[in-house]
């Protein structure tokens, strides 16, 4: 992903890549890319107007002291952590998403269409697959899907996976099934299945460019904004 958002960087006139970081001990620190040296020093953060970040929750928590503006593209954060990045926003902008792909974001919204049309009457289940390295399930994606579709329903009833013999299938409850293999970039559908027919909202990144764009448009949203925690939807005005 950092590779992608470097390339995209240095495809947009728009931009100029000022650092690049990784994790202390990493084999890239020292090394020359997008022009740049590959560095630890979390001083060079407060270089750059804003710090575009898919880290991990740990990395993601220390670079919040040193952004001047923050686009926020990690998964896998507890709820302590998410209140911290929102005492942070207080003090900076944030554009924070579970995903920052503009197609999986219309995604969102056509779950939530086709939620408040199909109602009760429909059972929703969520697939998602991603490549055999990603250490968190189900995806910060997925969650998301989940949310919005039970905020419409009026009920938070996630099942994650199930095993044995489980009973009849309650009302309202939203299942969530993980796939991981392979180079998957990402897949997520939602299954809408009621009496005779079955609803599906399927979004599929084929490329992590996707994500790359989404973030450099968030990153120029940010540009001037109020210190504040924003999404996707505030970005594309949805």
């Amino acid at each position: 992903m950092g590779r992608a958002l470097i390339d995209a960087v240095q495809a947009d006139k728009d931009f100029t890549l000022v650092s690049a970081l990784d994790v202390p001990g990493s084999a890239a620190v020292g090394t020359q890319v997008g022009g740049v040296k590959v560095t630890s020093d979390l001083g060079a953060i407060a270089q750059a107007d804003a710090l575009i970040d898919f880290t991990r929750p740990e990395g993601t928590l220390k670079h919040l002291k040193h952004a001047r503006a923050m686009v926020i593209g990690t998964t896998g954060f507890t709820e302590e952590d998410k209140g911290a990045i929102a005492e942070a926003a207080k003090r900076i902008p944030i554009v924070m998403a579970a995903n920052f792909a503009i197609g999986v974001n219309a995604t969102y919204k056509l779950a939530e269409t086709a939620a408040r049309i199909l109602g009760d009457a429909y059972d929703v289940e969520i697939v998602e697959a991603h490549h055999k390295h990603k250490v968190d399930a189900p995806s910060g994606t997925a969650l998301q899907l989940g949310e919005i579709i039970a905020k419409v329903l009026q009920k938070k009833d996630f099942v994650f996976g199930r095993k044995g013999v489980i009973g009849e299938r309650q009302p309202k409850q939203i299942g969530f099934h993980a796939i991981r293999g392979g180079d998957i970039v990402g897949e997520h559908t939602v299954i809408f299945a009621g009496q005779g027919e079955r609803v599906e909202v399927t979004v599929r990144s084929q490329s992590r460019t996707t994500y790359a764009q989404g973030a450099l448009r968030a990153a120029r949203f940010l540009q001037g904004k109020a210190p504040g925690l924003y999404g996707m939807g505030d970005v594309l005005g949805l």
